[in-house]
């Protein structure tokens, strides 16, 4: 069953999407986020309906005077993009770094970021990017096609742990292995990644082995986004080990206290247990982000975070319970804001056992699973059943799938033929 209630792992986008429309309500800028406002995405697996944000609909300032406070419901590992996969991680990174490309708001389509364009080879193995002009890092470094080299030469030249799937987990699921591949590592041997030019300072290539058509889409994610080289030289970003459980000791002082990227906001402290605080980049080149001057991401109890919203702890939270939603929409202090999602819950089935090698069976078993009543028991009939692995805004999705109705009757009939 497709889940609309989505956490947003993590994208800015899917983030700055709940906050902006929380800014409207505060009387902040109409592209910017609010103030003292709580946001939420609800978030599900089954079936979901939305992001959701509530917010407070109190007397705002257009400018940059406001703080927000996000509940969380974990510490980020590190502020490093290439080391993890984690979403509190990729969350509090997005509002400080950009990749090339972003994703729409919403949606699937990718679109222009630190790149204005790019360009294909005829062999689907070079893209050239055109880069932004005029923008700096936070530390002051200028961005450009040099940095944008940097940061690939880095990513493939990762050694000794650094090759453990647990830190370069989305490196080496889109482009492999790297440079010299430790074959003790568990990273794939070949890689999809060849070299990186900087043609000129707002034009660089990326040459890979093969063609391949989840190499741009893959570019929009947050580990992607480029950091400062100077910054990651300086602050030692590629010492140490890198293990499951201490991710974070792995790069220096820079993926705690030195992250360095392009974006809106801009690290100032992180207190772990307790709070990690952004403040607003006076530089940025894009759109300003509302009128939020401090962003704080608050560690908060899951369960207690609806009573943190209501008095006044924290101004938003995501992953809200489905019981709650009647709550926030019943209260005028507050705003559920909802959109599409993009996960999926479903039954995984052993095919290599008996007897769910057998189709017949496995047709009964979608057969016999009312999934709407799963739906709005289960996720408060915030989602909708879905009938294949993709949710309608994930390109692949198709119109034509066979169908398997609630049917106990033909469940039966078909158990029984199958013997």
């Amino acid at each position: 069953m497709r889940s609309d209630n989505k956490f947003s792992r993590w994208r800015w986008l899917a983030v700055m999407a709940v906050l902006a429309m929380v800014a409207a309500a505060c009387g902040g800028s109409p592209s910017g986020e609010g103030s003292e406002a709580g946001g939420s995405e609800a978030g599900g697996s089954e079936a979901g309906g939305s992001e959701a944000g509530a917010s407070e609909p109190a007397e705002g300032s257009a400018e940059a005077t406001e703080t927000m406070v996000f509940g969380t419901s974990a510490d980020p590992l590190v502020l490093d993009g290439a080391l993890v996969s984690d979403g509190e991680s990729l969350r509090a990174i997005d509002q400080m770094f950009e990749g090339l490309v972003t994703l729409e708001p919403g949606g699937t389509e990718v679109v222009p970021g630190l790149a204005t364009d790019w360009e294909v080879s005829d062999n689907g193995q070079s893209y050239t990017f055109t880069l932004q002009e005029g923008v700096t890092f936070h530390d002051g470094e200028p961005f450009n096609a040099e940095a944008v080299c940097f940061n690939f030469d880095r990513w493939y030249n990762f050694e000794g742990s650094f090759q453990n799937p647990a830190a370069t987990y989305y490196w080496q699921t889109v482009f492999g292995g790297f440079a010299e591949t430790d074959p003790d590592s568990g990273a794939p041997e070949d890689s999809l990644f060849d070299s990186c030019e900087a043609t000129s300072e707002s034009e660089v290539t990326i040459n890979l082995t093969k063609p391949s058509a989840s190499f741009l889409p893959a570019m929009a994610l947050t580990n992607f986004t480029i950091a400062s080289p100077a910054a990651l030289e300086e602050f030692n970003a590629d010492e140490g080990r890198v293990n499951a459980e201490d991710i974070f000791n792995a790069s220096g002082t820079y993926g705690t206290e030195h992250p360095t990227g392009t974006g809106p906001f801009m690290f100032s402290e992180w207190i772990r247990g307790d709070r990690l605080v952004m403040e607003r980049n006076p530089d940025y080149w894009g759109d300003a982000p509302g009128n939020i001057g401090t962003l704080i991401f608050r560690p908060t109890d899951p369960a207690a975070q609806l009573q943190a919203l209501q008095t006044g702890e924290i101004n938003g939270y995501d992953l809200v319970s489905p019981e709650d939603f009647g709550t926030i929409e019943g209260d005028d202090q507050f705003q559920l804001l909802t959109r599409p999602a993009f996960n999926i819950g479903y039954v995984g089935i052993n095919q290599a056992t008996k007897p769910l090698d057998d189709i017949e069976v496995r047709k009964a078993i979608a057969h016999a699973i009312n999934r709407q009543e799963v739906v709005d028991g289960f996720y408060g009939g915030q989602g909708v059943v879905a009938t294949q692995f993709m949710p309608p805004e994930v390109f692949g999705y198709a119109d034509d799938v066979t169908e398997y109705e609630y049917d106990p009757e033909m469940s039966k009939q078909i158990l029984t033929d199958a013997g």
